[in-house]
């Protein structure tokens, strides 16, 4: 079964979501984002594999004063699905402490669990360099 209107607009919003809850210190909220189980993959950033809900809310705290400012999101792509699976790609923009940027791709695979889209397995991908043809 296709993804619906419904499904792709509820996807967009998980996604947006995480950094309205990271930015705002909402750490517990990322129960409504991620599953429980939820593999996040930094390692192109050097900060290894992340497993599961907790250790990713550890993280977050553990990173301390070098958790970026702000977080954004922006073309987000549901790029496939079965129903009760899915994919998106969108890109990142985060405003670091010392006022810098940074900019990456978030590679997600969604699952619909309990009738809501969570994110199952993120992989962070930063863009270093600028396109040289």
């Amino acid at each position: 079964m296709p993804l619906t209107t419904e499904d792709r607009l509820a996807i967009t919003d998980v996604i947006s979501l995480h950094g309205h809850h990271a930015d705002n210190g909402e750490l517990d909220r990322m129960t409504e984002l991620f599953t429980e189980d939820v593999v996040y993959d930094l390692t192109a950033v050097d900060g290894g594999t992340i497993h599961g809900r907790a250790a990713l809310k550890q993280a977050a705290l553990d990173l301390g004063d070098g958790n970026p400012l702000a977080h954004h999101v922006t073309n987000v792509v549901v790029t496939g699905g079965d129903g009760d699976r899915a994919h998106a790609v969108s890109k990142a923009i985060v405003v670091l402490a010392d006022r810098g940027s940074g900019s990456a791709t978030y590679d997600d695979d969604l699952v619909r669990d309990g009738g809501r889209w969570l994110i199952r397995h993120r992989t962070v991908r930063p863009r270093r360099e600028p396109l040289t043809p």
